[in-house]
Formats: structure tokens, C-alpha cells, sequence
């Protein structure tokens, strides 16, 4: 079967050399990446990212605190 694969031209120099430097065709190098990533271990999964802690500022608001609702902070943000 035959297929198209876009890379970038930096990755395709790359993998071009590699298989030149192992004395392989690109598609020896491609078929045996391909059958190494079906083959090999699964991908583990990454634990659930913990929430960012944000900086926090002491003091008072530089704006009144009934602008802190949604119509009020579109109507700072406008010209």
C-alpha cells in the first residue's frame, strides 16, 4: 500500500541522513520506525495535571469592586 507523509524539511533532512548513515532506504528506515512504535510498549499515560497555583496580591483593588463583574470589566476593556 502506498501513502503520503508531510514533514517538515528539517525532519526529513534528518531522517534522510539517518537512513544514509545505516545504509538503508527511506522506506526500510520508515517501515522498521513504524513497525518499532506498533510493537513496542504502549505510551504510559501522564497523571492528571495539578491546577496552577496563581500569584496572589495583597491590598487594595485599582478598580472599584462592582467593576469586577462581567459588564464591568467588558466596559474596561472598550475604547
Amino acid at each position: 500500500m502506498r501513502t503520503t507523509l508531510e514533514l517538515p524539511d528539517p525532519l526529513f533532512a534528518r531522517l534522510k541522513a539517518h537512513a544514509a548513515s545505516r545504509r538503508l532506504t527511506l522506506k526500510q528506515l520508515l517501515r522498521t520506525y513504524v513497525e518499532q512504535g506498533l510493537d513496542g510498549e504502549p505510551p504510559t499515560q501522564r497523571p492528571p495535571r495539578a491546577a496552577a497555583t496563581l500569584p496572589r496580591m495583597d491590598g487594595p483593588l485599582p478598580i472599584p469592586e462592582e467593576q469586577l463583574s462581567n459588564s464591568g470589566l467588558f466596559s474596561l476593556m472598550e475604547p
